[in-house]
Formats: C-alpha cells, structure tokens, sequence
C-alpha cells in the first residue's frame, strides 16, 4: 500500500477506536503514562493541525499537544470525536502532492518531505489508538499491513525520547507481529494497564 493509504487505514482505525470510548471513560487512564484516553485523543488531534501546518507551510506554535504534553486533553472540546474528525478532514484536504514534496525541518530528524512524517504519523496512530483501545478492554487487532509499516518504520528511525517511543520491551516467547512491534515501541501487549 502507498503511503497515505497506509495512513488513511490508521486514521479509519483511530477513529473505530475513539467511537467505541464509552462517554464515561474519557477520564480513563490510557496506556500512555500520565495521559488519560481524552489526553491521548487531544495529541493525536494536535498531530493533525501540526501535519495541516506542515502541508500548507504555516507555523503551529501551539505546543498543548506535543509529544510529553502534559495535558493534551484540553485539545478534544466537549466532544473529542467531532473534534478529531473536524482536524483530520482539515488536514487531509491539504495532502496534496505539492505538500507531501514541501520539506521541513524536525528536531532528530533534520529536514524532511511531508510525506516522509505522514509515514511518523501513521506509527502514532496505531500506537495510540491500541493506547486507548487496550487499556478499556477492547481487542485492538490491528490490520497486519499496518502491523508491518509500524515495525519497519520504527526500527529505522527509533525516536526514543521523552515523548517519544518508550524503552524497548522484551515480548514473550512465542508472541506475534503485532505483540512484537508494540514491545519495539515500549508497550506491554500482554498485561493489563491498571483501570
């Protein structure tokens, strides 16, 4: 699949997952550390005004959302659904091939595409919609396809920083793709995230 499939598939997928957050458990806690489930919606929403920046070559100096945000919630409004797909449709009405040629410079990447951080963006999401996802008793499988980019994607270009991917993780014997990739980017798959 081409890059921006890919990254449509993940977003589809992030959005399966916020509409499935009960209305009562925004204030639960994600897998992330320290971020609630309507934390992690509010970074993953500042992702898409950041990457709409990006396209248009406008400045977004909003840090609320960034990575290690302490509180990237107050980004989500009364309703982090409406809001997330309101930034999402925004921003990939900007995606054209003009935009994804711009470069731009990001700290520990240097300059870049646009589309070389769609591809940073579509790890994001899968990651954080499993950090919603697991922590509430769903059962985030995700499409292989996507299992594979993440992986491949992250083991090139390992950003571990605070804010960024977590201490790599020893999975199981035995563990899948899936498993595998998610302890790659510092998420335990296989043990409950207390409520």
């Amino acid at each position: 699949m081409e890059t921006l499939e890919l990254y449509r598939l993940a977003q589809d997928r992030f959005d399966t997952v916020l509409t499935a957050v009960d209305p009562d458990r925004w204030e639960a806690r994600s897998a992330c550390e320290q971020w609630s489930v309507r934390d992690v919606a509010g970074h993953v929403i500042w992702g898409q005004h950041q990457v709409r920046a990006w396209a248009t070559g406008t400045d977004y100096d909003d840090r609320r959302g960034a990575p290690g945000s302490p509180h990237p919630a107050v980004l989500t409004g009364p309703d982090p659904v409406a809001t997330w797909r309101a930034a999402r449709a925004d921003a990939v009405a900007t995606l054209t091939p003009e935009a994804l040629a711009r470069t731009t410079s990001i700290p520990g990447m240097g300059e870049v595409p646009v589309a070389a951080l769609i591809a940073l963006l579509t790890v994001d999401h899968v990651a954080h919609g499993w950090d919603i996802a697991y922590p509430l008793g769903m059962q985030p499988r995700i499409e292989p396809e996507l299992v594979a980019m993440a992986f491949d994607w992250a083991r090139a270009h390992v950003l571990r920083r605070p804010g960024f991917f977590g201490a790599e993780l020893t999975a199981p014997d035995g563990a899948d793709e899936q498993t595998r990739m998610l302890a790659f980017l510092g998420r335990n798959a296989w043990q409950r995230v207390p409520a």
